[in-house]
């Protein structure tokens, strides 16, 4: 396990996610996981999506756990809604200079501000609907109402307008003699775009496949 994270420092969001803590010495990944009562095989699944750039989903029911990857999507919710954005946030408010007459200030926080409303919105959707539905599916229930293939056909990026806010951050922010606060906050900006187009191809190419072979495998059996 030591050696997966050094190799790939970003694998500590996915650690977290599983509940998973450090000081596992030089156990091995299914002997850290089992150890921690996690899917294992789950946790290397995503682990080596995010590795790798490329993932091609295998029919295989027994790759990954359903139930464990999507525990694994929540606990990456609560870290984006009340951990990643209310920092990047604080950060924001420090770095920006709001007592000016210039609005780039203002506008960048109230650009922020309506992002971080549309990924609430966009997260407890999946929380609450999607969620709550494929919890139905595991206990034998389907619905007539819902499917996974209609929440996939909407599910857009959610990482979009951090671009947007980089490149008006970047462009348009009168610069400073020292920027090392706002240049930390764009770091930030940075990795949690990355983090979150990530976060997405794990709910496109890993997620939402599983679910409708569960879905078809459940019709056919009914």
């Amino acid at each position: 396990m030591s050696d997966l994270i050094c190799d790939n420092y970003s694998l500590l969001m996915v650690m977290s996610r599983f509940g998973l803590s450090l000081g596992f010495g030089d156990k091995s990944v299914k002997e850290v996981c089992e150890a921690q009562k996690v899917d294992y095989q789950t946790f290397l699944a995503v682990a080596n999506f995010i590795s790798e750039e490329q993932y091609t989903y295998s029919e295989d029911e027994s790759a990954f756990s359903i139930t464990s990857l999507m525990d694994y999507l929540k606990q990456a919710h609560t870290y984006y809604l009340d951990f990643c954005l209310p920092a990047i946030r604080r950060k924001l408010i420090e770095s920006i200079d709001c007592s000016g007459t210039d609005n780039v200030a203002l506008l960048i926080i109230k650009f922020f501000d309506e992002y971080v409303k549309e990924v609430r919105r966009h997260m407890e959707y999946e929380n609450k609907a999607v969620f709550t539905y494929v919890e139905e599916l595991l206990e034998g229930k389907i619905s007539t109402t819902f499917n996974i293939t209609a929440f996939a056909s909407r599910h857009d990026p959610i990482d979009t307008k951090l671009k947007e806010l980089k490149n008006i951050i970047i462009k348009y922010y009168p610069g400073e003699e020292n920027s090392n606060s706002m240049n930390a906050v764009l770091f930030d900006i940075f990795n949690c775009e990355q983090d979150l187009a990530s976060h997405s191809q794990v709910e496109d190419y890993m997620f939402v496949p599983s679910v409708i072979q569960l879905e078809r495998r459940l019709k056919n059996e009914q």
